[in-house]
């Protein structure tokens, strides 16, 4: 019988009637007229990047659903998110959701691969960079899709390196792709994000210094350099503005950073994470633009430290709205929860983020609940400082690993790191110099829990630690596969051949 996951990229690539590789909705297409000029090649690629923002992936479950419930950032009177909360993975609910994430995430993976398997023969008609662009960006995605369904349904490096993990998938066939061991996978991630580092170094407008990171609608004064730069056509291209919401050179570093601290690779996964800051391309937010009386030009994400962020469309935008800020907002916390988060008795008095990104709402009969703002939208036609996006990589992240990867050599620079995080977001008190490596590890994921509230990356850090996760009553849930390891959907196992 064929493999689950070549039935997901069969149903994509057979059918000349249809739309191929979910172009956009003006596009009627098959994949053999798609293929034939280079803006058939870029407008596949677009279709990636707009299926990995639906709610299916990271414009819902993989950046504002079940990974950020688990790491007990919210309190529920819904069933089914307390199911979710308390890691009940043979719940419909929560198999459901699960399951659409693995096919969809495999039929990105396969849109990916059909742009792969032709782009070498078809070098020819790809000018201006294009073919090392979207080949790269292409690598990149399938790297950076793989590892976080290794991260989601397979056990980490830490617990089980050589344990089957998932199938690493690479052409379009109708063979069924064998699973790879966790070490494997990691190895074949590196390879493909390697590749992608090469073909983008050269290309990429946004290692050039004419690229500025910036807001696309702040009202800069005359004269300075960020003003519109990010939205405007380099090279007189519109395919290639806006980097920084797609796959691009520095998003690679950045995951490569990431999966070599998975992998305990600490010299490799530092001078990646390094890559990235030393090039001082992603400025720190400005308090004034965080914190600004004018929420037209208000900061909510610390937008010009994104690496790397999933555009938001406005569907998705009203999804959020409901799930964070709304009058009757699902995921909410406490104010005890979020103030206990945010070490309020502490530090937190100062944390910008406890001040500005939360609003408290008390009653007679009801617990006081707090409303997440970073991700509101003033609506149309207002404008705002930055578009509404899923963060995918941050700067703050890249501190972060540089900090884990190089404590054990240098404990004082590792502190310095995390404590310059710490200083952008109103935080002056240091960190001890002569702290431990076991309380560092459990303040600096106390710090990223702070920082990655409401994006879903907390999770994946505990598992690759493996490190317990306890809920608002102190109740404790072990470090062990069974809260860490998502089954693999049932048909995947039945239908493979």
């Amino acid at each position: 019988m064929k493999n689950f996951i070549y039935l997901i990229i069969l149903l994509l690539t057979c059918s000349s009637c249809k739309k191929f590789l979910d172009v956009q909705p003006e596009s009627d297409v098959s994949k053999e007229d798609l293929f034939t000029s280079q803006e058939g090649f870029q407008e596949a690629l677009n279709g990636i990047y707009n299926m990995a923002s639906e709610m299916s992936l990271y414009g819902g479950n993989l950046t504002f659903s079940n990974h950020d419930i688990m790491a007990q950032n919210y309190e529920f009177t819904d069933v089914n998110l307390r199911k979710v909360a308390s890691f009940q993975f043979n719940d419909p609910f929560l198999i459901g959701k699960n399951d659409q994430i693995w096919a969809t995430m495999y039929k990105a993976i396969g849109n990916c691969n059909a742009i792969l398997e032709v782009i070498d023969a078809k070098k020819g008609i790809l000018y201006d960079g294009n073919y090392e662009l979207i080949k790269g960006e292409a690598l990149t995605l399938r790297a950076y899709l793989h590892f976080d369904l290794l991260r989601m349904f397979a056990p980490s490096f830490a617990s089980q390196p050589n344990a089957p993990a998932i199938p690493y998938v690479t052409i379009v066939s109708i063979k069924s792709t064998p699973f790879s061991t966790v070490t494997e996978t990691l190895d074949k991630i590196i390879a493909d994000l390697n590749t992608a580092k090469q073909l983008l170094k050269a290309v990429d407008p946004i290692r050039t210094p004419a690229y500025i990171v910036g807001y696309p609608d702040k009202d800069y004064p005359q004269g300075f350099p960020e003003a519109q730069k990010e939205t405007e056509r380099q090279n007189g291209s519109l395919f290639l503005q806006n980097r920084r919401h797609r796959m691009n050179y520095f998003t690679v570093c950045g995951e490569l950073a990431r999966v070599y601290l998975y992998k305990k690779d600490y010299q490799n996964s530092l001078a990646n994470a390094l890559e990235v800051i030393d090039a001082k391309k992603f400025p720190w937010t400005k308090q004034a633009d965080f914190f600004n009386t004018n929420a037209q030009q208000r900061d909510k994400i610390f937008y010009p430290e994104l690496i790397s962020a999933w555009f938001v469309p406005q569907s998705v935008r009203d999804h959020v709205n409901d799930l964070f800020s709304d009058n009757d907002a699902a995921y909410t916390p406490s104010i005890t929860q979020k103030d206990l988060i945010y070490e309020k008795g502490s530090v937190g008095a100062d944390d910008w983020r406890w001040r500005q990104w939360f609003i408290d709402v008390t009653g007679s009969n009801t617990v006081g609940r707090s409303f997440l703002q970073k991700y509101t939208w003033n609506g149309s036609p207002q404008r705002n400082l930055h578009p509404v996006v899923a963060p995918a990589m941050r700067l703050s992240e890249m501190y972060y690993i540089a900090a884990e990867a190089s404590f054990d050599s240098d404990p004082v620079k590792a502190t310095a790191l995390v404590d310059s995080v710490r200083v952008h977001r109103g935080i002056g008190q240091a960190i001890p110099k002569n702290i431990s490596r076991p309380d560092f590890i459990k303040k600096l994921v106390e710090e990223a829990r702070k920082e990655f509230f409401g994006e879903s990356q907390i999770f994946y850090m505990h598992k690759r630690l493996n490190r317990e996760i306890i809920n608002t009553n102190g109740l404790i849930y072990p470090a062990s596969d069974k809260i860490f390891v998502f089954p693999i959907p049932v048909d995947e196992i039945a239908y493979r051949n």
